[in-house]
C-alpha cells in the first residue's frame, strides 16, 4: 500500500507493538495528523464478542464530557413542532418529511429522533432509513416521548456506541484542535461506558485490541490497564 512521505514521517513516532497508556496515546494522535484540516480523532475497538447472540450485544450511548466537534443536523419526527425547533432540530414535521426523504431523496440532516407515536408511520420507510442508519431507536435515545431532551442531548455531544457484525467498534471521540485533556476525558468516558457494557456471556479477555487515529493518520495502540 502507498504511503505518503507525511504518513511515513508521522508513523515513525510510534513505537510498534507498544502499548500506549490513553495519556499518551491522546498527545501522540495529535502529533501525528497528517493532513491541513482539523481531522476527525475516532477510536477502533476489536471485542472479544459474538454479535450473533442477542446476549454478547454491545450497544448504547453517551454524552461525551467535551462533545466530539461534531454538529449533527436533526430530523425530528413528531406532532410537537414547535417543541422540537426551539430545542434546536432543523427540520421537524410529521409524514410530510418522510414522504419527502422517498420521493425527493432527501436527506439533508444527520439523525432522525421521533416521538413513539410516529414510529408506525416511520416503520413503513425502515426499507429506506434502515441501511443508512437512520432508522430511530429507543436504545440510541432517538425514541423519546421527550423531545427536548433527545434533541437537547445529541446537540450536546451524543454518541452511539455499537458493535458491528465482525465484532469491531468505532467512535469519533474529538478533533485534532482539542487539547490532549479534553481527549483523555472524553476518551475515559468511553472506556469506561464500553467496560460497563461487558456482556456478562463473554470470558476472559473482553477489548482484544484498541487503536486511537486521526482521519488518514496512523493507528496508535493504547490500553485499558488498571481499568
Amino acid at each position: 500500500m502507498f504511503r505518503s512521505k507525511k504518513y511515513k514521517q508521522a508513523a515513525a513516532k510510534i513505537e510498534a507493538n507498544k502499548l500506549y497508556s490513553i495519556e499518551e496515546a491522546c498527545t501522540l494522535v495529535k502529533e501525528t495528523s497528517t493532513v491541513k484540516f482539523d481531522a476527525t480523532i475516532g477510536i477502533s475497538l476489536k471485542l472479544n464478542v459474538d454479535p450473533r447472540k442477542a446476549d454478547q450485544q454491545v450497544r448504547g450511548t453517551l454524552i461525551l464530557p467535551h462533545g466530539n466537534g461534531k454538529t449533527k443536523k436533526v430530523l425530528a419526527i413528531t406532532d410537537k413542532v414547535e417543541e422540537a425547533l426551539a430545542a434546536g432540530a432543523e427540520h421537524a414535521g410529521g409524514a410530510e418529511l418522510l414522504e419527502k426523504i422517498q420521493k425527493e431523496n432527501w436527506f439533508d440532516f444527520d439523525v432522525i429522533v421521533a416521538t413513539p407515536n410516529m414510529m408506525g408511520s416511520i416503520g413503513k420507510y425502515g426499507r429506506l432509513l434502515g441501511p443508512k442508519g437512520l432508522m430511530p431507536n429507543p436504545k440510541a435515545g432517538t425514541v423519546s416521548p421527550d423531545i427536548t431532551k433527545a434533541i437537547e442531548e445529541i446537540k450536546a455531544g451524543k454518541v452511539e456506541y455499537r458493535v458491528d457484525k465482525e465484532a469491531n467498534m468505532h467512535v469519533c471521540i474529538g478533533k485534532v484542535s482539542f487539547d490532549a485533556e479534553k481527549l483523555v476525558q472524553n476518551l475515559n468516558a468511553l472506556v469506561d461506558a464500553v467496560l460497563k457494557a461487558k456482556p456478562a456471556a463473554v470470558k476472559g479477555t473482553y477489548v482484544k485490541k484498541s487503536v486511537i487515529h486521526t482521519t488518514m493518520g496512523p493507528g496508535i495502540q493504547f490500553t485499558f490497564a488498571g481499568r
